[in-house]
């Protein structure tokens, strides 16, 4: 059974942060270069299994791509939580070039996701569905938010 069969059964590909995050991706392909690639091949480079994370320095500076996949990623929990609320959300993400920082997800003057960033350099998930449930988990929380105070991140 090939891997795309698993993703499939499992429903990561289904997810709505998943399809937000493919859109994105294409989107950034300005003159197509990635049309031809499957969702799983977009998607490959988020998947850091446990073997591929040891391999990597306990401290080291992220490069330009892992910070474009971060970038992105939280770029697509915007979009989702823009989507279910209305509320026109902001990232906002501070970088220390070794590898810390903070990423805010900003509705009205509300701060709707607040994450710290340690070890971007490994930035990754272990799996689609893991991708899936903590990209799904920021926009629930973002949701939930924009709800307890709506207020504010209508303002």
């Amino acid at each position: 059974m090939e891997a795309a069969d698993i993703v499939q059964r499992n429903g990561a590909l289904d997810a709505p942060i998943v399809k937000e995050l493919v859109k994105l991706w294409r989107a950034q392909a300005s003159h197509g270069t990635w049309q031809n690639r499957s969702d799983i091949d977009l998607l490959e480079p988020y998947i850091l299994h446990r073997e591929k994370r040891r391999e990597l320095p306990i401290v080291g500076d992220p490069d330009p791509n892992t910070i474009q996949r971060l970038e992105v990623f939280f770029n697509a929990v915007s979009l989702s939580i823009e989507r279910a609320t209305a509320v026109m959300i902001q990232p906002v993400l501070t970088m220390h070039r070794e590898g810390f920082g903070r990423i805010v997800l900003i509705g009205g003057r509300l701060i709707v996701v607040n994450k710290q960033l340690r070890d971007v350099h490994r930035f990754g998930f272990d799996s689609l569905a893991k991708l899936a449930s903590e990209g799904d988990k920021y926009v629930r929380e973002g949701e939930n938010m924009i709800r307890k105070f709506p207020d504010v991140a209508n303002y």
